[in-house]
């Protein structure tokens, strides 16, 4: 493929997980060569397990103790990964840069207040007027200041007082498909013309009651002990295990990138995100339509481990590449929701910079790799509604 002044590229990555901060945790994963090991938690909320965050020092990428008391743990997550990024693309004292940096933010609905929820789910055992007692303790039991400090453009909020990033901004709101369509709309921007650099990211904590009861509401945890994401038992739960992820990128035009002399991880050849009714074999078709001429021998399958969901995506990337190494990456970091595509966007780039086999995440159920992949495919299933893909090609 022909090089072009606006080719999209990641310079840029930061990340932080359960297997650790930033990006030579996660090499370790794709490259040790060995089964790697996920890292979980099957005390705190069982039997649920999550895949935990690691211990932060929040002052790396938050100097000041205000900026970090102000923030509830999602926010000082995707604030951290982003610090993360702009240091890992050259850009964190680059004031100028900074300036004009287009953000995108991937965001839930921030965290909510768990006395409160638990006392409307306590009393609504008693009664069975529940839409009233619903409005009797959203009126009378939260405080007024709760809403605005949740609201979700907080994040970029935030990532603007502590790291100067004052270009333009949004936040996308939609689970999985909020970070597909953050970094479509990044990408886009790019190839245009109308943007020469941008952060794009999002954080999830995997470490709430509220999420926890909230996956627990359609069935969706995995209960007792880890499993591989594409082998987990049917009888123990739905199949979803949830994980603490920060993952931010730098995006930029090729030009841009080129004229300061910065690495170039990748280039995102194409984004795509897509949604609709999946009976009948139509999330498949949406999928070819979107991978339509494409041929790669890696995958990064963001799949949620939802069982019925992630039987489907295995078979049909094995018919579809026939000779491509998958790799469920969900199964070492967790599912992250919001932050799982630029993850799996992440590793993605970290692997094709490398030019290393990836090493396998279940022996048994995904084959190993020779040598190193010169295009990689990400994917995300929405667990309940959504599709996306990047595909990207290593620079050259």
């Amino acid at each position: 493929m022909a090089k072009s002044p606006n080719d999209v590229v990641v310079t840029g990555i930061g990340l932080a997980s359960s297997l650790g901060v930033g990006r030579a945790a996660h090499e370790a994963m794709l490259f040790s060569g060995t089964l790697p090991q996920p890292v979980i938690e099957t005390e705190k909320f069982a039997p649920y397990p999550v895949h935990p965050l690691v211990a932060v020092d929040w002052s790396e990428q938050i100097p000041k103790r205000g900026d970090q008391r102000q923030m509830e743990n999602w926010q000082r997550l995707g604030v951290f990964a982003a610090g993360l990024a702009l240091d890992d693309a050259g850009f964190k004292d680059d004031a100028e840069a900074c300036g004009t940096m287009d953000m995108i933010v991937a965001a839930g609905g921030g965290e909510r207040d768990i006395n409160v929820d638990s006392l409307i789910v306590d009393e609504a055992l008693k009664r069975n007027d529940r839409e009233e007692l619903l409005n009797e303790k959203l009126t009378t039991e939260l405080r007024p200041t709760l809403f605005l400090a949740q609201l979700s453009n907080l994040l970029a909020g935030n990532i603007s007082i502590v790291h100067k990033v004052t270009g333009s901004s949004r936040t996308f709101m939609g689970e999985e498909g909020a970070g597909v369509s953050a970094v479509e709309t990044a990408a886009a921007r790019i190839r245009a013309g109308q943007s020469t650099h941008a952060l794009v990211g999002g954080a999830f904590i995997a470490e709430r009651l509220d999420i926890i009861l909230m996956v627990e509401a359609i069935k969706g945890h995995q209960t007792g002990k880890w499993e591989p994401i594409w082998a987990r038992d049917r009888s123990a739960g739905g199949g979803m295990i949830m994980g603490t992820v920060g993952a931010f990128l730098i995006l930029e035009s090729r030009a841009h990138a080129e004229a300061r002399g910065a690495k170039i991880y990748a280039v995102i050849d194409r984004v795509e995100g897509d949604r609709g009714n999946r009976a009948e074999g139509r999330m498949e078709k949406r999928l070819t339509r979107m991978l339509d001429g494409s041929d790669i021998s890696l995958v990064l399958s963001g799949t949620s481990g939802f069982h019925e969901l992630a039987k489907r995506e295995k078979s049909y990337l094995e018919e579809r590449f026939p000779n491509a190494a998958i790799r469920g990456y969900g199964g070492m970091l967790g599912h992250s929701v919001e932050a799982q595509f630029t993850a799996g966007i992440a590793l993605a780039a970290m692997a094709l910079a490398a030019h290393k086999p990836v090493a396998p995440f279940d022996a048994d159920h995904e084959k190993p790799m020779t040598k190193g992949a010169d295009q990689a495919l990400v994917t995300t299933i929405g667990h309940q509604r959504g599709e996306g893909i990047a595909l990207l090609a290593a620079n050259s």
